[in-house]
């Protein structure tokens, strides 16, 4: 019997762990039929099955069993923990519901709804679950993991269509004449050093770019310890420029980047052209309300000799902005998942993005220090030649290069 027990022990971890539990019960039933007296025993003992599973296989086959695609027969198994546990759904149902969760009593008011927390407080009321049981019920319930969805519009300035309507106009006219239309934007500040980016690129085998494990600011920078990209993008020419700042994003380093961007590309691209038209949103250093920026505005224009013409997007429509999607989210894609350690790198990032459709970009550092605070009198101010457009001149404006009479 012996000899029996260790051949069979050898067939069954052949064959057993390609059987579901059914078929396992009735193989080693049947041979334990064939094998007659004791062979409940012999069998049970080479496949590792109880006595009692061997025995019922055994009889199954006595019995004559007929072919199913059940594994346990009906009303086998163990009941559901909702059966077992009665009410369980209706109070996992009230903690994740939100509108129970603005009630004060409500033991997860403030709390993320994590499986955790809310198995936990299941267990709090009696109930026996754990946080994987809470994560299936939760799909029971028809809920998933959803991040918040910006569908919902804000206030919307009553003017904001025939503002769209005015800016793609003045757009228009100024590339069938074949001069400059640039939009403009300052890109998210990036941290300078070994830190994470967001994304992921391809690297050997468990061999990750290794980064600081926190994202506190380089001390030893002081105040170079970010990056502050400006971009430009050429929207007749396909073209961007970005120019890296250090200090701060004030209207005088915007102006300083379209300064940069025209004394090193305008007179050879548009060498006949007499205006500049900017589009830009309505926030950030290049406000239509920021003084600094159409200071610094005027004197580009009488350094330029060039008419300078600004429309502004509507406010909370930044993202039509072209340079967002047309520029700013290939440079994003191009360094997802890198480092920036230093200026030269993101210098290097930016001028190495490309796409299939022709997009060139050239970028530079500003290293200059602009300041924040600067207050820029009235009287003087007053006197910038600014000729406020006939729709909403204070987003539709051109500064001349000199005061014109009126």
């Amino acid at each position: 019997m012996e000899a029996t027990v260790d051949e069979l022990s050898d067939l069954f971890a052949r064959v057993l762990p390609h059987l579901d539990e059914a078929q396992k019960r009735l193989v080693v039933g049947g041979i334990a039929r064939a094998l007659g007296r004791g062979g409940n025993t012999c069998a049970a003992k080479a496949s590792g099955l109880s006595r009692n599973t061997v025995t019922k296989g055994h009889n199954e086959i006595e019995a004559g069993v007929t072919p199913s695609g059940r594994v346990r027969a009906p009303g086998g198994g163990d009941r559901p923990a909702i059966v077992k546990q009665p009410g369980l759904l209706a109070a996992l149902d009230r903690l994740i519901e939100p509108t129970e969760l603005g009630d004060p009593q409500s033991a997860l008011r403030w709390t993320c709804k994590s499986t955790y927390k809310l198995a936990a407080e299941l267990v709090s009321e009696g109930f026996e679950v754990s946080a994987e049981l809470v994560r299936r019920l939760l799909h029971d319930l028809g809920y998933s993991l959803q991040a918040p969805a910006k569908v919902k519009a804000g206030a919307t300035h009553p003017d904001r269509g025939e503002q769209f309507n005015y800016l793609n106009d003045t757009v228009g006219k100024f590339l069938a004449s074949g001069d400059p239309v640039i939009s403009i934007d300052t890109k998210k500040r990036e941290p300078i050093g070994e830190y994470a980016t967001p994304g992921r690129e391809w690297n050997p085998k468990n061999q990750p770019l290794q980064v600081r494990d926190h994202d506190f600011a380089d001390r030893d920078l002081g105040d170079h310890s970010k990056a502050i990209p400006h971009g430009i993008y050429d929207i007749a020419n396909n073209q961007g420029w970005v120019t890296v700042g250090v200090t701060h994003d004030t209207g005088e380093f915007a102006v300083n980047s379209i300064r940069q961007w025209w004394s090193t590309i305008g007179p050879k691209r548009f060498p006949t052209a007499t205006r500049l038209l900017i589009t830009a949103d309505c926030g950030g250093s290049n406000s239509y309300r920021a003084r600094s920026w159409k200071w610094h505005l005027a004197e580009l224009a009488a350094e330029t000799g060039l008419d300078i013409t600004t429309c502004h997007y509507p406010p909370g429509t930044s993202k039509w902005n072209k340079i967002e999607h047309r520029l700013f989210s290939f440079i994003t894609m191009n360094w997802r998942g890198r480092s920036l350690p230093d200026i030269a790198t993101i210098i290097e990032l930016i001028a190495a993005t490309t796409t299939q459709t022709g997009l060139t970009v050239e970028a530079i550092e500003d290293l200059n220090t602009y300041n924040t605070g600067l207050k820029y009198d009235s009287p003087a101010y007053d006197q910038l030649p600014i000729e406020p457009h006939h729709w909403h001149g204070e987003w539709n404006y051109t500064i001349h290069p000199t005061k014109r009479s009126t």
